[in-house]
């Protein structure tokens, strides 16, 4: 059997379990469904099934809902966040990426500028910043 792990976007409850735990009724996630709002997946057989992440975005249209907020605004919201969590994820795998080209470098290097132009700096070195600019300290994050 295949190792598959459970996340927030496993689809895995019924629209009546769905309807339950967000507290509306399951037309009205059929409805968000049609248009678009609140997607599920779908199991072979065309039944609809929810994840986590469904169920707290049927949760949150349900308040914004109650709020005042309109439909089209609220599909505007989850889009958002939905960008945003992708985001976020890209974020971290491009972090994971530098970190991990940082640490196949043999060796830091801080450079600086001066009247002899870009020199490398032994590391420990103070820098005289009347006389020279640091340019860039991989690692620090800092100019």
């Amino acid at each position: 059997m295949a190792d598959q792990r459970m996340d927030a976007d496993t689809p895995v409850f019924a629209i009546a379990v769905a309807a339950q735990l967000s507290g509306l009724h399951p037309q009205t996630l059929r409805q968000y469904d049609r248009i678009g709002l609140v997607v599920p997946g779908r199991t072979s057989g065309g039944s609809r099934r929810y994840s986590s992440r469904n169920i707290e975005q049927l949760r949150e249209v349900a308040q914004l809902s109650s709020e005042g907020v309109s439909l089209p605004a609220i599909a505007r919201l989850l889009d958002l966040e939905d960008e945003n969590r992708m985001l976020h994820l890209r974020v971290a795998e491009l972090d994971a990426a530098l970190r991990a080209e940082r640490d196949n470098r043999p060796g830091r290097r801080i450079f600086a500028a001066g009247s002899a132009g870009v020199i490398p700096m032994p590391s420990g070195r103070r820098i005289r910043r009347s006389a020279e600019v640091v340019l860039w300290r991989p690692g620090t994050g800092r100019s």
